[in-house]
Parts: C-alpha cells; sequence; structure tokens
C-alpha cells in the first residue's frame, strides 16, 4: 500500500495518540497537533493528504468546520468520536474533500487491533474507504460498514443503556452511605468487576456525559429504563415473586 501523510488533531492523548503510533508503525508520515502542540490547522491541512479529528465531541463539529475547508477534494476528513450523525454531516458540510466517520470500539489501552471491532460510516468517495479498511483489517481489526444514523442508534444501547446502567449504580451506592472498605470484605468476583468499571465511568464524567447526552436515541432507552425498572421495584416491594419472574421469561 502506497504511504500517505496523516494529521490528528487532538493526537496528543488517548486515542488520537494511539493512532499516531499506529499510522506511524505502519510507515506513514504522521503529523499531531494538540492544544499546545502542533502546526496551526490550516498548515496541517496543506501538508497532509488524511486529517483526522479526534477530540472531545462537544467541540468535534466546531474543529470539522474550522479545518474542512481547507482540504482538497482527493484528501480524507475522518473523525474518531463516539457518535456520527452529527460529525459526519458537519464533515460533509464543512469539506469538499472524502469524508469517513471511524468510531473504534476500544480504548488507548490495547496493544494492537487484533479482534478489535471498528465502525466504519462511509460519508463521501470511494478512493480512501477501500485504502483504510484494508489498512484496518490488515491488522486483525473487524470491520463492520453502517450508516451514521444506524451506528448512533445501536450506540444508544451498546454504549447509553451500558453507562446509564453504570452510573444509576455508582449514584445509588453513593445515597446509600456505605463505605467502600465495607463492601470490599462482601464482594463477589462479578460486582468487583462492575464496581472497576464504575469507577473508570465516573473518572471521566465530561466523556461520559457527552456520549449519554448527545446521542438523541438515548431518549429513547431512558424511557424504557425507567419503566422496565419501576415495574420491577413495584414487584419487589410486593414481595411478588411470581411477577419478578414472569418480568425476567419476557427476555
Amino acid at each position: 500500500m502506497d504511504k500517505f501523510s496523516v494529521g490528528i488533531i487532538g493526537g496528543t492523548g488517548g486515542i488520537g495518540r494511539w493512532f499516531a503510533g499506529f499510522f506511524s508503525q505502519e510507515g506513514h508520515t504522521v503529523h499531531v497537533t494538540g492544544r499546545t502542540k502542533g502546526m496551526d490547522i490550516p498548515d496541517l491541512a496543506m501538508v497532509c493528504q488524511v486529517i483526522i479529528v479526534s477530540v472531545p465531541i462537544g467541540v468535534t463539529a466546531e474543529v470539522v468546520r474550522r479545518v474542512g475547508p481547507f482540504l482538497k477534494e482527493d484528501a480524507l476528513l475522518m473523525d474518531l468520536t463516539s457518535l456520527k450523525t452529527e460529525p459526519v454531516r458537519a464533515m460533509l458540510s464543512s469539506s469538499s474533500s472524502e469524508v469517513i466517520g471511524l468510531h473504534p470500539l476500544f480504548g488507548p489501552g490495547v496493544p494492537s487491533l487484533e479482534g478489535q471491532n471498528v465502525v466504519l460510516c462511509p460519508g463521501r468517495g470511494e478512493r480512501w474507504r477501500p485504502r483504510i479498511r484494508a489498512l484496518l483489517e490488515g491488522r486483525g481489526a473487524r470491520v463492520v460498514v453502517t450508516t451514521p444514523e444506524r451506528h448512533d442508534e445501536i450506540m444508544a444501547i451498546v454504549q447509553g443503556l451500558n453507562h446509564l446502567n453504570t452510573i444509576a449504580l455508582g449514584l445509588v451506592l453513593h445515597e446509600t452511605g456505605m463505605k467502600e472498605a465495607d463492601l470490599e470484605k462482601f464482594t463477589t468476583p462479578v460486582f468487583r468487576t462492575k464496581m472497576e468499571i464504575m469507577e473508570r465511568v465516573f473518572s471521566r464524567p465530561d466523556l461520559y456525559a457527552e456520549i449519554l447526552a448527545r446521542n438523541p436515541h438515548v431518549g429513547r432507552i431512558c424511557d424504557l429504563y425507567e419503566k422496565n425498572l419501576a415495574e420491577l421495584c413495584r414487584s419487589i416491594k410486593k414481595g411478588d415473586t411470581g411477577r419478578l419472574r414472569a418480568c425476567m421469561e419476557r427476555r
């Protein structure tokens, strides 16, 4: 595969830094820019064939609008955020380049792409999509191609429902007043795993608040969660084991 130059906006930390290392290891020239490091966005767009936006969800569209006008038609503009509809729409309207929405479904702690899921949402153009897909699959990634809208609908469950449940768990535990040291003596392996996940989520309130609040499909998940939780709680308070079994058997 021919080598190309990659510019990563937000490539100084997290998943942006991971992909900077990945493209560099593949032999591509990588330029990284962050809040206090790297070249200006217009200069980055001038020297790079591929521009990747890896910034917080809340500022992704703003950054895209800043860089998009400087890209050539044969360049690629791609984002790495956890939502896809709004970023892809912003990339399409702000540039004339090819556009891909990419969501790596892993964190920066993984050693390689082997066995990792990556969602690819085509936006515009046919030249870069097969090259990016082949590059990812060539290193063992499982690439699924879908629309931005379908991606966000599914992420409302995979991320939205999951994180909603984790945050609810943390808030309820806090309100019980129970000390973590006291709980530790009674925890099961499953509960310890849940506690570790909870700590990770609560350590990044900015990230998880964006994932939940900016995905329009999560509102429906909240309604379903609230409805089912209310039904379960009514059965528990009445001591109605038959009703609880019936609820679980619906699944």
